[in-house]
């Protein structure tokens, strides 16, 4: 997992609430086990008609959002069912941060597995951010040790737990937190095996 510590880049508005996980990656699109290739993907059946042509007034086709690595969105973001290829597709595509007022429990928790860091800041700074990025193409920093999101007018803090901010500082999933016990697992086996 790549490590997260500060994050500048293009923030692409998403004025949608209840944005659930079947729209973030469509089911047809489950058939793999590895985490890459799903970027191609995201928000498939709102990003493209039935042609496969990209529908050109759809938020990420938009020219001004092109390398977007920040969604900005609205009300229960990640609803629906808990598969992780949601935040897998998101991460594929460039997305390292989602800002909503709030997120779903279960892809909530899949963000941090897979170093992607999502940010509740409640509806009124989430407004506020969508009320001065407006249309424009804007710049945001989210910079993680300090807990903040900044950009030309706007601030806010954001909280987040000392552990799950340590492992995404350090590039830590489930597999990389237990391999650094790795001597000790290696000793016990010789111990055990002797």
């Amino acid at each position: 997992m790549k490590p997260f510590t500060t994050l500048h880049g293009v923030a692409a508005l998403m004025d949608r609430a209840n944005v659930d996980t079947d729209q973030i990656i469509p089911k047809q699109f489950l058939k793999r086990i590895e985490r890459t290739g799903f970027g191609q993907y995201l928000f498939y059946d709102w990003r493209f008609d039935p042609q496969g042509q990209p529908i050109p007034t759809f938020e990420l086709n938009l020219p001004r959002y092109a390398g977007a690595v920040i969604l900005v969105a609205k009300d229960n973001f990640g609803c629906g069912s808990s598969r992780e290829h949601a935040v897998w597709a998101l991460e594929d595509f460039g997305i390292r941060c989602v800002i909503a007022p709030d997120f779903a429990d279960i892809f909530y928790n899949n963000c941090f597995k897979n170093g992607v860091l999502p940010i509740a800041i409640g509806r009124e700074k989430t407004q506020e951010l969508f009320t001065l990025l407006g249309d424009r193409r804007v710049e945001v920093t989210v910079d993680l040790p300090g807990q903040t999101v900044l950009t030309e007018g706007f601030s806010a803090s954001f909280d987040i737990d000392p552990f799950r901010k340590h492992c995404l500082l350090h590039g830590l999933d489930d597999i990389g937190l237990t391999l650094q016990w790795e001597d000790k697992i290696q000793a016990y086996e010789d111990a055990l095996n002797s």
